[in-house]
């Protein structure tokens, strides 16, 4: 259904309400849609990445389904969005940041759920119509709020004691020139002692303006998170006595800027500001549309050691990586492209490449963060995954290592489709990994996966050194035969590696059981074979009918015949339903002990 629903390119009116539809939300619905009603079904599972790309979309109604867990964080480019309800369903956590985003919503109803945390993401917002009641919410609603036309909080756990004063200019500014037209419809005056107030406030707050900005020492470093970036002031902790008014104007923008480039990361991390930060983030340098960081060649060897031996992370087909730590003490992942690939003016223009990579915005695909090209170098930096990839973990852990779970292994499973997915069947023209492979799978600091080497097709078309290495797809005989369905294959071999911890191609097993899928394919089917053929290290705790149906997953995928794979949709929704029919429960017994395990 999600498939077809994509589709449908011109629709922009679309309603489903009222029916009677059960399972996920299909993962793509219209993508030029304006308004979209799927309200009073039995929707479960929880908000589709995709609606994140919907630029266009002013009206979404998800309410009354069962719709589940925490939401994601999808609403950083809905800049038009002005209805949203998401009420009568059980969904939980702390409201997305982005919520802060979504600069045209007037009505949002979150009503009847299991929200927790506080409400301040919507402080800013022009809202006509809010209803928060009967969650968890803590902590105050805000004085911008309070004047709402419509506004229902019932049914919280707000906090009983005084709220904490609202810093200065904490009234967004939609609200503020609302406000004022309406004074302005007003014909009479003010009286005497409303004008009194306002000046005793005016004078309140140039006077605290004054003691902020007279500072002429900086202050320690803080620690700050998203919330308390939206409650301070920007700037109390520089010294701003010898700048001009247009120059600090100018500052104020391009730190706006950066705070809505900290605030879509897909990862929030915890950020450190003074004076010398808060320079070195404004000189950043900007290429075109390519929201990353233009590094120096310097830059890079000073933060890799001159690509010290010490420093290397791993060797692939298209360079070597390398473990960098910036001048803030950032810690990041340079991929070295082999010059190889930009000889005889034969290789890709890079920075189209770095472009191309840059639009890639997905939770389980690796963060573009910044590139250099520079004396015949071409690098690309990434995000740093401690935790290392799939493959660590599957074949170079000891015995004191814990193995990855059952739980953890589905769910690695799940995340990478999604991301394979999105490369297929979201992107536009689709996109062709053409390495999918356990290394190129990092993991983070709670083992959520996330897809590496994405949008470096262009060099896999000219490289050979991938072929033959267990994961391709038997059609794979040259570079040029690589489609969507050869990705399919690659996955279900990821996917047989989690099942049972052996290698795509292993020479030191006898010469049968060498290459994984011909071994494991004629027992797939065969309960009794597939749990021999389970992962030892998994020591039994895992429910059988999860696995088996895991494995009916691996059989369609790999499938030797190109047309016989399902599409990465298909696949996606297939991990859905083993995750919803068996919610990956053990049986008692295993349960517990899987519990002091994991």
């Amino acid at each position: 259904m999600g498939y077809q629903l994509a589709n449908l390119k011109s629709v922009s009116y679309f309603d489903l309400s009222k029916n009677k539809l059960k399972g996920d939300i299909p993962y793509q619905l219209p993508p030029n849609a304006s308004h979209i009603d799927l309200s009073g079904n039995g929707f479960t599972g929880g908000m589709p990445f995709s609606i994140s790309l919907m630029k266009g979309l002013k009206y979404l109604n998800l309410g009354h389904n069962q719709i589940n867990g925490q939401m994601s964080d999808v609403f950083g480019q809905l800049s038009k969005l002005s209805e949203l309800d998401l009420s009568f369903n059980s969904l939980s956590g702390d409201l997305p940041q982005s919520f802060k985003n979504l600069s045209s919503l007037t009505s949002l109803h979150l009503q009847n759920n299991k929200f927790t945390g506080s409400i301040n993401a919507l402080a800013s917002l022009p809202l006509d119509d809010l209803n928060v009641a009967n969650n968890k919410f803590t902590g105050w609603v805000p004085d911008g709020l309070k004047d709402i036309k419509k506004l229902e909080t019932g049914g919280n756990s707000w906090s009983s004691g005084p709220a904490p004063p609202s810093p200065p200019g904490h009234k967004s500014k939609s609200r503020a020139n609302k406000q004022s037209e309406e004074d302005g419809e007003k014909k009479s005056g003010l009286s005497t002692a409303a004008i009194v107030g306002i000046v005793l406030a005016v004078l309140l707050a140039v006077i605290i303006l004054i003691a902020l900005f007279s500072r002429k020492s900086s202050p320690p470093s803080h620690f700050l998170d998203e919330e308390r970036l939206s409650q301070r002031k920007p700037f109390t902790s520089l010294s701003f006595d010898d700048l001009s008014d247009d120059k600090r104007n100018e500052m104020h923008r391009k730190f706006k800027e950066l705070k809505s480039l900290e605030s879509s990361s897909s990862i929030h991390h915890k950020l450190s500001f003074n004076n010398n930060d808060f320079v070195n983030r404004m000189n950043i340098k900007r290429s075109g549309s390519v929201r990353v960081t233009c590094y120096s060649l310097a830059d890079l060897l000073t933060a890799t050691g001159n690509f010290a031996t010490g420093r290397l992370l791993g060797e692939g087909s298209i360079g070597r990586v390398y473990r960098a730590k910036d001048a803030d003490g950032k810690v990041l992942a340079v991929k070295k492209i082999d010059s190889s690939f930009f000889q005889g003016g034969q290789g890709a223009d890079f920075t189209n490449i770095v472009t191309n990579i840059s639009k890639l915005h997905h939770p389980n695909i690796s963060q573009l963060v910044g590139y250099c090209s520079e004396q015949g170098h071409n690098m690309l930096v990434y995000e740093y995954f401690r935790n290392g990839s799939l493959h660590e973990f599957l074949h170079l852990t000891d015995d004191f290592s814990k193995p990855l779970t059952w739980n953890t292994r589905v769910r690695i499973a799940l995340g990478t489709a999604r991301a394979v997915e999105y490369l297929h069947e979201v992107c536009s023209p689709s996109c062709i990994h053409k390495n999918i492979k356990t290394s190129n799978i990092l993991l983070d600091t709670e083992l959520n996966p996330c897809l590496s080497e994405c949008g470096l097709e262009i060099f896999h078309q000219s490289a050979s050194q991938n072929l033959g290495n267990g994961y391709n797809a038997p059609e794979c005989t040259e570079p040029s035969a690589f489609t969507l369905k050869s990705d399919v294959y690659s996955f279900g071999v990821v996917m047989l590696e989690l099942l049972t911890g052996r290698m795509p191609f292993d020479s030191s097993k006898p010469r049968l059981e060498q290459s994984l899928v011909r071994w494991a394919t004629p027992q797939l089917h065969d309960i009794d074979a597939l749990e021999k053929m389970v992962d030892p290290a998994l020591r039994g705790l895992y429910a059988s009918k999860s696995v088996s149906r895991f494995a009916d997953v691996i059989a369609l995928c790999v499938q030797p015949e190109p047309e016989f794979r399902p599409p990465m949709s298909e696949v996606v929704q297939a991990l859905v339903r083993l995750v919803q029919r068996s919610s990956l429960r053990l049986d008692s017994s295993a349960s517990r002990r899987a519990d002091d395990y994991d």
